[in-house]
């Protein structure tokens, strides 16, 4: 399955408390137990000022479509071509 890193902008995220945070996860969650098993959310990475998530899904409309249906902002969408870490290098 494909898969997606969306960039949300949300101006000072990163000073969300963990109950902020919580809600949010919490929302995103609620939505995709309605979308089905197709789309899943591997993991965010929050910034001062974004959130980059990391989703699984078979095509970026449905990745809009979660957003739109949560309420979440997106900024960009790129479908990830290839993975790389340390161990590439061997």
């Amino acid at each position: 399955m494909p898969k997606y890193v969306i960039e949300r902008e949300i101006p000072g995220v990163g000073k969300s408390t963990a109950e902020q945070l919580k809600e949010i996860a919490k929302a995103s969650n609620e939505v995709l137990s309605k979308m089905g098993p197709q789309i899943q959310w591997v993991t965010s990475y929050v910034t001062d000022n974004k959130i980059y998530c990391i989703y699984n899904a078979p095509n970026e409309q449905m990745v809009m479509e979660h957003a739109k249906q949560g309420g979440f902002p997106v900024n960009s969408i790129s479908k990830v071509s290839a993975l790389m870490d340390p161990v590439t290098a061997e």
